[in-house]
């Protein structure tokens, strides 16, 4: 049977352990207000997190139900050319879709979207407009600057080469100006408009209707004219709307006047913000918000009532009838300007090549230079069985695929960007389906050997690929800007932009908003958003009640009701994580760019997912902090102890699996979490691969897969390992005839069907979230022979194809779990054989992966490894290492001066630079007028820490003392005036008052964990701790910690984990929907808890099953780190 739950996940635990035991099936979810299922679960894009990303669903068109009977009303020919969707951010209020869909069932002949000075949801807006057959003009609402002030003017594109002018214009004017504040003028917009554009006077906010109701129809006519001298009289359309106002028909009129004075055409359109009348209170709400003011404050600025929407032909001819031809005017404009937005795709820029050669030509040589140092010198005519031959004949293969799709480019690009991360001492590893590449491997892009490990090549590229390939590079964290600017400098800023990600509504901002907007005080908007769980919609959190049965919130309903409205709606642009888009043309005539946030970054007006559907080239320069923790964990061994790590070369290590096996992982990458932490015992890793079975066991996929708890009992000898078909032996002994990788999906058809590997491919994507009937109904007959010829008919060949069909949606990248193994064990293994080097790597790279700074210090203190308290004269800006013969390895931890509050890494960089080329710091004084930026607030944070305990032999008190006096003093004035003052006696600090100082100052407190102040009181109450809960007598006990995760995957959706942590350890609460949803307020916001509940120990893993929570009041901690 296949499979057809989504991506929701069960919503109680007994589900989702049928789920996992493969007992059960759920059901899907529909369709959004913008047309579209929701996002389709991906791998780990970040890599360092337990989360999982989405990845937008195609559009699917709705059906209307047109009746079959009835007279057909006349269609008017009708374009509406001026039109906002939520795009125009806080401006519009319907998605792009919303309006195509309206627009279809109007029966417009076309539909243009203007949004605010972008082109931002015009992708959206095209396929969705592909799919109904409505043809689409693209344009921008734009912001012109000049010596009176701003107006607008609606542009639209003429066409492919109008579209290019536009996005061209679009940018310089984005660029010419700041994130939000375009800078745009009259004669920047003259210069790119190359007779290509269609230019409309605008509504209330364009320039002529500012003129003439501000200045009389004069001052209008000279704007007009301006217009005329900049795009051509034949170019200009004088823009009529009716919105019902008093003043519409008088302001018309003397529209079409200036227009006759002028001998310019006159043109009709709507103004529309909105799809229908109905979303006009969203649209009201969203221009308060955007106005950062109230309803009741907006009002009167407000249009007295819903007309901002899209109006059919028939409509919009009875509004002007006065005003004959306009309405022909915009069908005929709409029909001219049309176009679909694919026509716009780029290239990828020629890859300058050395000695003559061709993009192809220079491919092979790095490549075959690559293999012989890889898999040796090309073999002689008849060696066939040889790893090498088998090697150098699948790179043949592969560079045969490459040139026939012409992607030699491609391979350039990728390579040249980690030759760069390489001369500059940046690591950096590429993963994803290209390590199913042999070339990729040769190249030294991807440190996977495809051949010793048979992954499939066109898993990754094969002919009947849609568009280029996809690799992915990751590349420590701390440096990846520096990748990210040379790319800028390699190929131009006009020919390289960073990718969007679109920040939308969710819960909590939703919330916040929408009361903002209905008037409410802003502690009571903060109040109530922090009502909202960050895992659930509003329609899921909203109706939960407590015990008694009244709900759990006190938000108002409209509230809740216009938050629910705008959930999910555009909120502004981020920079996505990493994909970066290289044209052969400037990328400024394909999608404007506009500044980021981040200096010196420059962003694509669109995400990852239009970037995909247009066909741009992305490219995916991921930081990592795992590499920089790596990174500096083997620079600190090489400091300390003369030694070379080299990552790429470490044995295998039995005590590094056996560490594994104890699930001994706080700090090891992508196996940190409690998910993957109670796996571990039970899974047993002894070998390599292993590591690639745990990696991709713990995803969403598998889980939802029902391939958990098979593989594992299957692995510990509990259940026989079993296949459908001798045939799937192949494909699947590995894995112990569970399926856990697309990889073997493909395999399987190619073994029960004789399919090619480029058809199997074609088969796991159309049985992916990529499904199409055609195909998929095509395959299936060609599945079907394959298998009837090797004598596989009836219910196995049923069984096979349903077995086949459901795995398709949840498979794994076997590539992909490969590339990040072998980071999982590189960190295994340093946190084994180099304790102290591998806490310092990962205190520097934070933040990063699943445990705060303070988790990460009490494991290294349970290891063994001594932690220190950052000093003036002994620390660096980063954690460092210091010879301790008490600490397990000889060296402890010293924390960094950069790790106190508010100090930031450049102050903390200037310190330690000013002190090694000018000495120590004789006081604080001489601190403050040495390092002249530094601030009262930093130097109190700093006392507060005990960074001038060791070298100025201060107590914490007096140090704060002393800072406040000091802080007065600069270079300026006289030295020892500001700090002749001796600090009064003052009491010294008990330890509970120490911790407590370094969580507030540092967030690490490496003298003493919360608990252990409390730990008699805990004793008497009979809490036990996580040390004792292996081997304690008991099935309900009472713990106690404070809470370092919350975590609700899902794929558990409704089952909360939670961690605590006591002075001894760590421990994994599972709580139920029902136990949640009695102890909601506490089990969300405590930051410590009492629990009491069942204890379940199986196979090494301990859990606590919840019944009971009580806050527990503790010295102020850290925060917990919380994940979908």
């Amino acid at each position: 049977m296949a499979y057809s739950w989504g991506m929701q996940g069960p919503k109680t635990w007994a589900e989702l352990e049928a789920r996992l035991s493969d007992r059960a099936r759920g059901t899907g979810d529909g369709r959004g207000r913008d047309g579209r299922a929701p996002g389709a679960a991906t791998i780990n894009a970040g890599g360092d997190g337990p989360a999982f990303g989405r990845r937008r669903q195609p559009y699917e068109p709705i059906d209307t139900g047109t009746p079959t009977t009835g007279t057909p009303r006349p269609v008017v020919p009708y374009a509406e050319l001026h039109c906002h969707s939520n795009f125009s951010f806080l401006s519009g209020a319907s998605h792009p879709e919303e309006l195509v869909e309206e627009a279809q069932r109007l029966g417009l002949s076309a539909v243009a979207i203007t949004d605010h000075n972008g082109l931002y949801g015009v992708v959206r807006f095209a396929e969705a407009a592909r799919a109904v057959g409505l043809p689409t003009v693209f344009g921008s609402d734009i912001t012109v600057h000049d010596h009176h002030g701003s107006g607008q003017l609606v542009v639209l594109a003429d066409g492919p080469h109008g579209y290019a002018h536009l996005s061209r214009a679009l940018s310089l004017a984005q660029l010419a100006g700041s994130k939000t504040e375009p800078r745009c003028t009259l004669p920047l917009l003259a210069e790119n408009a190359h007779d290509t554009w269609w230019v409309l006077t605008g509504d209330h906010r364009g320039t002529v209707v500012r003129a003439l109701t501000e200045h009389g129809p004069n001052a209008a006519l000279r704007e007009l004219q301006r217009l005329i001298d900049a795009f051509g009289r034949h170019r200009v359309l004088v823009e009529l709307w009716d919105h019902g106002e008093p003043l519409d028909s008088a302001r018309n009129d003397a529209l079409v006047e200036l227009a006759a004075r002028a001998d310019l055409r006159c043109v009709a359109s709507n103004s529309v913000h909105y799809a229908t009348p109905s979303q006009r209170r969203l649209a009201t709400a969203m221009a308060a918000v955007s106005k950062r003011c109230s309803l009741d404050q907006i009002d009167p600025w407000l249009p007295a009532a819903a007309t901002a929407h899209l109006r059919s032909g028939a409509e919009q001819l009875r509004r002007f009838a006065r005003y004959p031809g306009v309405i022909e005017v915009a069908a005929e404009v709409g029909a001219a300007a049309a176009f679909d937005l694919s026509l716009v795709a780029p290239k990828l820029p020629p890859y300058p090549c050395p000695d003559g050669l061709d993009e192809m030509q220079f491919l092979r040589r790095l490549t075959e230079e690559g293999a012989t140092r890889r898999y040796g010198e090309r073999p002689r005519d008849g060696e066939d069985l040889s790893l090498r031959a088998r090697a150098w004949n699948t790179i043949d293969h592969e560079l045969q695929v490459i040139e026939t799709l012409g992607f030699a480019g491609y391979f350039l690009v990728v390579w040249d960007i980690v030759q760069f991360c390489e001369r500059a001492d940046i690591y950096c590893q590429g993963r994803g389906s290209a390590a199913n590449s042999a070339v990729c491997y040769s190249l030294g892009i991807t440190k996977a050997d495809a051949v010793s490990l048979g992954l499939l090549f066109e898993r990754f590229l094969s002919p009947e690929r849609d568009g280029p390939p996809d690799i992915d590079i990751d590349i420590e964290s701390g440096r990846r800007e520096e990748v990210i600017q040379y790319v800028y400098r390699r190929y131009g800023r006009h020919h390289t932009a960073q990718v969007a990600n679109v920040i939308t509504y969710r819960a909590r901002s939703a919330v916040r908003d929408m009361a903002r907007a209905l008037g409410y005080a802003p502690g009571q908007q903060d109040a109530w958003a922090k009502q909202m769980d960050m895992w659930g919609r509003i329609d899921a959190v909203a109706p939960q009640s407590g015990p008694d049965g009244r709900p759990e919130h006190d938000i108002p309903p409209l509230v809740l009701e216009m938050a629910m409205e705008i959930e999910d709606a555009p909120r502004h642009l981020g920079i996505h994580s990493g994909g970066m888009v290289i044209c052969d043309r400037p990328v400024i005539e394909v999608c404007p760019v506009e500044w980021g946030r981040m200096r010196d970054r420059s962003v694509l007006q669109w995400d990852k997912d239009d970037c995909a559907a247009a066909g741009l080239v992305k490219f995916d320069l991921l930081g990592l902090g795992m590499l920089s923790a790596l990174h500096g964990a083997v620079d600190l061994v090489r400091e300390h102890k003369g030694v070379e790590i080299d990552l790429a070369t470490l044995p295998q290590d039995d005590d590094v699996y056996a560490m594994l096996c104890r699930a001994d992982t706080v700090g090891v990458f992508q196996i940190e979490s409690r998910a993957q932490m109670a796996t571990l015992p039970r899974l047993k890793p002894r070998r390599f691969y292993d590591l690639v079975v745990e990696v991709a066991l713990i995803r969403p996929g598998p889980i939802q897969g029902g391939s958990v708890h098979p593989y594992i009992r299957r692995r510990n000898g509990q259940e026989p390992i079993t296949y459908l078909h001798p045939l799937l032996e192949n494909s699947l002994g590995k894995t112990l005839g569970i399926p856990l990788f697309q990889e073997q999906l493909m395999q399987m058809a190619i073994d029960v069907a004789g399919f090619t590997p480029s058809e199997a491919d074609q088969l796991r994507q159309a049985m992916g979230s990529k499904r199409s009937r055609k195909r998929m109904e095509r395959l299936r007959l060609r599945l079907y022979e394959g298998m009837a010829e090797r004598g596989i008919t009836g219910d196995i060949a049923d069984q096979l194809f349903d077995k086949m069909a459901a795995f398709a949606n949840y498979g794994f990248p076997e590539s992909h779990s490969v590339s990040f193994a072998y980071l999982v064990y590189a960190s295994s293994w340093l946190k084994l054989h180099e304790p102290a080097a591998f806490y310092a790597g990962l205190l520097n790279a934070q933040p990063m992966g699943f445990w705060s700074p303070h988790s990460l210090a009490q494991d290294a203190r349970r290891h063994g490894v001594v932690v220190r308290t950052p000093d003036l004269a002994a620390s660096g800006a980063g954690a460092t290492l210091e010879v301790c013969p008490e600490s397990h390895g000889g060296f402890a931890v010293r924390l960094g001066i950069g790790s106190v509050r508010g100090l930031g890494s450049d102050v903390a960089e200037h310190i330690e630079l000013e002190r090694q080329r000018h000495g120590d710091y004789r006081d604080i004084e001489d601190l403050v007028r040495r390092i002249p930026e530094i601030t009262l607030p930093q130097l109190e944070a700093m006392a507060t820490g005990g960074l001038f305990g060791e070298c100025f032999g201060m107590e914490r008190r007096e140090a704060l003392w002393a800072a406040g006096a000091a802080a007065r003093s600069r270079v300026d004035r006289l030295p020892g005036l500001e700090s002749a003052t001796v600090a009064p006696t003052l009491p010294g600090m008990e330890p509970i008052e120490v911790a407590v100082a370094d969580l507030w100052a540092t967030g690490v407190a490496p003298t003493g964990h919360p608990t252990q102040f409390l730990r008699e009181r805990l004793d008497e109450m009979g809490v036990v701790t996580a040390e004792r809960l292996a081997t304690i007598d008991a099935t309900k006990v009472w713990v106690a910690g404070v809470v370092t995760h919350r975590q609700r995957p899902a794929t558990a959706q409704g089952t909360t984990f939670m961690n605590l942590e006591d002075e001894t350890g760590l421990i994994n609460i599972v709580v139920s929907v029902g136990c949640w949803k009695r102890f909601r307020p506490v089990a969300r916001g405590a930051a410590a808890l009492l629990v009491r509940g069942r204890l379940e120990r199986v196979e090494g893993v301990v859990n606590i099953v919840a019944e009971h929570m009580t806050p527990l009041t503790v010295a102020p901690g850290v925060s917990s780190r919380n994940f979908r």
